[in-house]
């Protein structure tokens, strides 16, 4: 069940391209203040003053997943109807928010000739290298991987539909484009909000290497994912099915695995369940598992765990040792703040490490 409140926008905290976060201050007596957020797409920009509905049902929880309030609408200031509304796609479909797009693959598209051309229609990526990872969290590291060798290569990102569903949720993703990080976005699925929309994640890679020019893709769900302690209750499961639309299509999988040597959890410790699942047991073809070169007793242990993962997988995996000189200085040179599950780089350096390793393993197929 959906908790609303009401409140009284009080303060502008931040904001970035689709988002501001208020403070608002709650009523009816104004006791409590909260952090809520707008997507300026849905509800316009509420001002200070304006009376507003918000959603606090996670907030309301204390969840980590979705814990902010946020605004459903500015019932005394709506936003104004788009000068030009064109797009037939719905996503968050049948939902009271729901909204259109024009996608990059529908007939009305301008992009439908290179979608319906030879390549695209066909379903050739051209051997293009995709790089999957489960938590969003590892996107500015396979990134910093990228750039260590390639600073040149365009790298576009297709964020999936197991987290959040608007793009404008992540800073992190609003920074690495306006840095020149990202020469793409595509929001497959239910997730929108990219710089161009894929009804499916197979025709948002085709898009990425045929109207983007990407060299490089990352293919991971938003942020927000969920896990429920059981074998296959994780959004993560994702990561395998991405890899399998990346081999259908003739693209070169990258394996980005989930490791820690920080988290308390054994499913977690060292390759985490959710990587040895998706790729070991859904992935149903061949993809590429990059470890950096560790010799370190963890090092060690993560090794001989992925071997086990290639050994009993469903698909053709297989283990690439990756130079791991130089990662730790391009990791903290990113522009964005490094954190996952809420512990930092140096907190959880191996999730970090892994992740640029995967990046540093797909720029060097761009020499070969």
């Amino acid at each position: 069940m959906m908790q609303w409140r009401e409140g009284t926008v009080e303060q502008v905290r931040g904001r970035w391209p689709g988002a501001v976060e208020y403070a608002v201050r709650l009523a009816p007596d104004g006791a409590e203040l909260v952090r809520a957020l707008a997507y300026t797409a849905l509800v316009g920009e509420p001002q200070v003053g304006d009376r507003v509905l918000l959603n606090a049902s996670a907030l309301l929880r204390g969840l980590g997943t979705g814990g902010l309030a946020f605004i459903v609408a500015a019932p005394d200031r709506l936003p104004a109807d788009p000068e030009a509304p064109e797009g037939h796609i719905v996503k968050a479909r049948y939902t009271p928010q729901q909204q259109m797009f024009m996608a990059v693959d529908e007939q009305d598209s301008p992009h439908h000739d290179v979608m319906t051309g030879p390549l695209a229609a066909s379903g050739d990526l051209q051997g293009m290298p995709v790089v999957v990872a489960d938590l969003h969290s590892a996107l500015p590291a396979v990134l910093a991987g990228i750039r260590l060798d390639r600073p040149q290569a365009r790298v576009v990102y297709l964020m999936t539909d197991g987290g959040a569903l608007p793009l404008a949720f992540s800073r992190n993703v609003a920074t690495l484009a306006e840095q020149g990080w990202l020469a793409g976005t595509v929001t497959v699925g239910q997730a929108y909000g990219g710089q161009h929309e894929a009804v499916t994640l197979h025709s948002g890679l085709l898009a990425a290497r045929h109207v983007l020019a990407a060299d490089i893709a990352i293919v991971i769900q938003g942020p927000g994912n969920v896990g429920t302690g059981t074998a296959w209750g994780y959004t993560g499961v994702a990561a395998g099915e991405a890899l399998n639309a990346v081999g259908t299509l003739g693209g070169r999988g990258i394996a980005a695995l989930r490791v820690s040597d920080a988290d308390a959890r054994e499913r977690h410790r060292g390759i985490s369940h959710h990587s040895t699942t998706a790729y070991g047991r859904i992935c149903l073809v061949s993809a590429d598992v990059p470890l950096p070169a560790d010799r370190s007793e963890f090092g060690l242990l993560v090794a001989e765990q992925a071997h086990a993962m290639v050994r009993s997988a469903q698909g053709a995996l297989r283990v690439r040792e990756v130079d791991a000189d130089g990662l730790d200085p391009a990791l903290r040179a990113v522009p964005v703040r490094l954190s996952t599950m809420g512990r930092s780089l140096d907190e959880d350096h191996a999730a970090f490490l892994y992740s640029a390793a995967a990046g540093r393993y797909a720029a060097r197929l761009l020499e070969s």
